[in-house]
């Protein structure tokens, strides 16, 4: 046995406490100041700095994982230079940061992170800087159905195309969607209408009992025939069988009705108001069941309910394995109903609810309409579907020097018609107009009812193609621009200037501002010009009124991305197909749709495993959507990355 001195022991004990009380000390005096300087908002996967090496633990963080965070520091650490560490001079501003100075020199916050570096630079130093450890998995939240899932299951499971839904209350968009778990409650006023609609759903389908019946009635209480549409039936609208106790509660219902039919209508509008039609409940998140992998591939790919088929598949255990999944998932992805679901996630991601909502000044834009509004969703509708059913590389959604126009957007972009309404349309006579950002809708929905808005535009492109986070603006602050003045006419650049003399707003608006600086040739409906032309009315004196005409500054920037340099739609786009930020964003965007949550840390290999299918296939959009299935159906990230789902099966368990 060898032997260890006293000192020795001693030592080893005196560095352990040493090392305790520094984690200690970084707790509660160094990540408070961190905290206090807003840090997190941008330095999280969601962060407008996500690519940068620095990455906040989540906000419910332990002791354990925030002291882990603080060691993790020392590769933002100089050691042979400590006074240039990042750590120090990014916060400060001494190095140029993104996000403005967040710390005053010689101030004692400052003082605490110099102590920190100091600690770190005695620590002995490791290859690998040690990471925060991984937030735990994310249970698979209770979903409701959504009301474009409502609709589309009343349809498939009833025949009823009356839309009800369309009645409900209005979603709120959490995390970018109407269907994030999150925000899904049933307040009173929407149980009224899901107890209104049951209703009225079980009068209509009553008046063709044979969409429902799997028999014919021979007696007014067939109870054979009574059991077989009470288990079909049961199983189409609660997704799985139903357990014994509820088939004998629908069975007594039945029962108890004056005739046949009149039990039959009782039971659907019992049905259609049960949780277990409303919900997608499962047992075991982590280990999805066949019927519960049927449901999310549905609602996913489909929208809306499993088919017979993808039943008789949970039913025969066929889901139980990745080949399996993989089958339904390619059988799934060529039927009508996968293009619908496409279509719902499309308007939602980019919001066309904002422009089939908005208004704009009559006088400045007599030209927009709500059908204008109309063609504007259609024409991007239309440009993603050909990119994904197509099989084309989707990033050219950011670059393709046509779309799909009607007579009223070809005017608007000053282009010839095409032959027939939203045919494919070149888009030569605007060199500058190219993908997703030339088009009329993003011009449009990220404007005022009567300017340009580049704050919102540029917060557009980093919230919804670079799923970054732009932090709230401090409470109370103004966000009025300068007055326009005649004796100081003004562009929205230099109206913009404000932003950046006030210290509280230059750290997010250096984020933004200058993306949307690019767009600013292109008005609030998305018609180009080339100067901004301002008219100061008369005034009470008799005055004629005064136009002034401003040339346009579009040179803009992408901080954080390299070489992100751009003076216009087109180039802006060429960009973003260029960025891996970018790349993944578009599966984060599917990941938080499909899963009904956003990502968290321990997503991120999942969704590394689906954005390299996305790279491997060429960026088809489709491998990407047979992907994340696979994945929720519990198939491990290695396998979604040795499969194409979209093309071929694969072998491997989802367990």
């Amino acid at each position: 046995m060898r032997f260890v001195s006293p000192a020795t022991i001693l030592g080893v004990l005196l560095a352990a406490v040493s090392a305790a009380t520094a984690d200690v000390e970084f707790v509660d005096r160094v990540y408070p100041v961190l905290e206090k300087a807003n840090c997190r908002g941008c330095h999280t996967a969601q962060g407008v700095a996500s690519a940068t090496r620095l990455q906040f633990p989540e906000p419910e963080a332990g002791r354990e994982e925030i002291e882990a965070f603080g060691r993790g520091l020392a590769r933002l650490v100089d050691r042979q230079r400590p006074e240039e560490s990042l750590l120090l001079s990014k916060p400060t501003n001494r190095v140029q940061h993104t996000g403005g100075r967040l710390i005053a020199p010689a101030s004692p916050q400052e003082a605490a992170l110099r102590d920190w570096v100091r600690r770190l630079i005695a620590r002995p130093p490791t290859a690998a800087p040690e990471q925060p450890k991984s937030a735990r998995a994310a249970a698979a939240p209770i979903r409701r159905l959504t009301h474009s899932q409502y609709n589309r299951t009343v349809r498939d499971l009833l025949g009823d195309q009356t839309r009800p839904a369309d009645q409900f209350p209005p979603e709120d968009f959490v995390y970018g969607f109407k269907n994030q778990a999150e925000a899904q409650s049933i307040p009173a006023l929407l149980a009224d209408r899901y107890s209104a609609a049951a209703e009225k759903l079980a009068r209509n389908a009553r008046r063709d009992p044979s969409r429902l019946l799997p028999c014919r009635p021979r007696p007014r209480a067939d109870a054979t025939c009574r059991e077989q549409f009470l288990r079909e039936f049961g199983r189409r609208a609660f997704r799985r069988p139903l357990r014994a106790d509820e088939l004998a509660r629908y069975r007594a219902l039945h029962a108890a009705a004056p005739d046949f039919d009149e039990g039959v209508r009782r039971v659907v509008e019992a049905m259609l108001q049960s949780p277990a039609f409303l919900y997608r409940v499962e047992a075991d998140a982590r280990r999805p069941g066949g019927y519960e992998v049927a449901s999310r591939l549905a609602f996913f790919l489909w929208d809306t309910m499993p088919d017979d088929t993808l039943l008789r598949a949970a039913e025969a255990g066929e889901l139980a394995s990745a080949a399996g999944v993989a089958r339904q998932v390619r059988r799934m992805l060529d039927d009508p109903r996968a293009r619908e679901a496409l279509d719902e996630f499309v308007a939602q991601w980019l919001r066309f609810d904002r422009v089939r909502n908005t208004v704009r000044e009559r006088r400045l834009f007599p030209q927009f309409s709500p059908e204008l509004a109309w063609a504007m969703t259609e024409e991007t509708r239309r440009l993603i579907a050909d990119a994904v059913w197509n099989e084309r590389n989707f990033l050219t959604v950011f670059t393709a020097d046509y779309s799909f126009l009607n007579h009223d957007l070809a005017n608007l972009y000053g282009v010839p018609p095409p032959a027939e309404d939203f045919g494919r349309t070149p888009l030569t006579a605007d060199r500058d107009r190219a993908g997703l950002l030339g088009q009329a809708l993003f011009l449009t929905l990220t404007s005022k009812p009567a300017d340009t808005s580049p704050t919102a535009r540029g917060l557009f492109v980093r919230e919804q193609f670079l799923c970054q986070h732009v932090p709230d603006p401090p409470p109370g602050t103004n966000a009025n621009l300068p007055p326009l003045r005649e004796s100081k006419p003004q562009t929205n650049r230099e109206r913009l200037g404000v932003h950046l003399a006030n210290e509280s707003c230059a750290g997010c608006h250096r984020l933004i501002d200058p993306i949307g600086f690019g767009f600013e040739k292109y008005d609030a409906i998305g018609a180009r010009r080339e100067k901004l032309k301002l008219v100061f009315p008369e005034d009470r004196s008799g005055k004629e009124p005064v136009t002034v005409e401003l040339a346009f500054d579009t040179r803009g920037e992408v901080a954080g991305l390299e070489n992100s340099r751009f003076a216009s739609p087109r180039e802006l786009g060429e960009v973003l197909a260029a960025s891996r930020q970018c790349q993944e964003c578009i599966v984060r965007q599917l990941f938080r749709y499909a899963y009904g949550r956003p990502e968290t840390a321990a997503d991120r290999e999942t969704i590394g495993a689906v954005c390299e299918r996305f790279r491997a296939s060429g960026f088809r959009l489709k491998e990407v959507l047979a992907a994340l299935a696979l994945a929720q159906a519990g198939v491990a990230p290695e396998a979604i990355r040795n499969s194409t789902g979209a093309q071929s099966g694969a072998r491997s368990s989802p367990r």
